[in-house]
C-alpha cells in the first residue's frame, strides 16, 4: 500500500512482522537494467517486493533475463510467472518456489524448501542442491531437475512433465501419479508409486518398497532415447542403470469393487 496522507499527518507503509501479510504494494524499482537483461539485490526486500520487481521487469520492461542476488531463502518467490524468460537466483529459496509457473527457464544456485514448482505448467527449473518434500506436486509440464536429494512425496499427483533427481528421494515418491515421468538416480524410500494411475518412474538405486499397484515395467527403446536425451540436454553425464516402474492397473475399477474385494486390493 502506498503511503497514506490524512490532513497534516502521514502514515508510513505497514508490514506485519510475522510475515502473514505484506501491506506495502509499492514496486521497489531497484533493478539495474541493461538492454533485455536486469539484475537486482533482494537482500533488503520482502517476498512481495521481490515478486513485484520480477513482474515489473518481465511484464512492463520487456526484460528477458533477470538475475536475483541474495534471495535469502524467502518463501513463495516467482509464483505465477506466465511468460518465457530466464531467471537466475543466486542463492536458496524457501517454500513454494516458482509455483504455477508457465514458461520461464529458471536456475536456482542453492536449495529449495517444500513444494517447489507446484502446479508447474511449462518451462524448466534446475536446482543445484537439495529440495524438500512435495517437489513438483501436481506438476503438469516442463522439466524439473534437482541435482541433489529430494524429500517425501516428490511428484505427488503429477500430471505431466519430467522430474529428474540426481540424488535419492524420500517416501511415497510418485504418490497418485497420473502422467509424466520421474528419473531418480539414487535410492528411494518406501511406497514408491503408491496408487499411481499412469506415468513412468525410473530408479537407479535401491527401492525400499513399492507402493500399491506399482510394478516393474518392460524397458523399451523409447525409454533409452528419453533418458539419454534428457541427460544430454542438461549436461548430467552418463545415465546410471535404471529400473522402470509403472502402474499395475489393479485400481482402475476400484470404485466398482465390493467392500470385500477392496480389502484384497489394498
Amino acid at each position: 500500500m502506498d503511503t497514506v496522507t490524512t490532513g497534516a499527518t502521514q502514515e508510513e507503509p505497514r508490514f506485519d512482522p510475522r510475515g502473514l501479510v505484506e501491506l506495502d504494494a509499492r514496486v521497489p524499482r531497484v533493478a539495474e537494467i541493461d538492454g533485455d537483461r536486469a539484475v537486482f539485490d533482494a537482500r533488503e526486500l520482502t517476498t512481495r517486493g521481490i515478486n513485484l520487481e520480477l513482474r515489473r521487469l518481465l511484464y512492463e520492461e520487456g526484460v528477458r533475463e533477470v538475475t536475483v542476488q541474495n534471495p535469502r531463502a524467502r518463501h513463495s518467490i516467482g509464483v505465477g510467472l506466465l511468460t518465457r524468460a530466464k531467471i537466475n537466483f543466486e542463492g536458496s529459496l524457501g517454500y513454494f518456489a516458482m509455483g504455477m509457473m508457465d514458461g520461464p527457464e529458471v536456475h536456482i544456485a542453492g536449495r529449495v524448501g517444500w513444494s517447489a514448482c507446484e502446479n508447474m505448467m511449462s518451462g524448466v527449473t534446475v536446482i543445484e542442491s537439495n529440495a524438500g518434500s512435495l517437489t513438483g506436486a501436481a506438476m503438469r509440464g516442463g522439466d524439473l531437475v534437482i541435482k541433489g536429494k529430494v524429500g517425501a512425496r516428490t511428484g505427488i499427483d503429477q500430471k505431466g512433465g519430467t522430474i529428474i533427481v540426481m540424488g535419492s528421494a524420500g517416501s511415497m515418491t510418485g504418490f497418485m501419479m497420473q502422467r509424466g515421468r520421474q528419473i531418480i538416480c539414487g535410492d528411494v524410500g518406501p511406497g514408491l508409486g503408491d496408487s499411481m494411475y499412469d506415468g513412468v518412474i525410473y530408479v537407479g538405486g535401491k527401492v525400499k518398497s513399492l507402493g500399491i499397484d506399482c510394478v516393474p515395467g518392460e524397458w523399451t527403446d523409447e525409454d533409452t532415447e528419453l533418458i539419454e536425451r534428457k541427460f544430454r540436454i542438461y549436461g548430467l553425464g552418463t545415465p546410471p542403470q535404471l529400473q522402470k516402474y509403472v502402474c499395475g492397473k489393479k485400481l482402475y475399477n476400484y470404485d466398482t469393487l465390493e467392500p470385500s474385494e477392496r480389502k484384497l486390493v489394498l
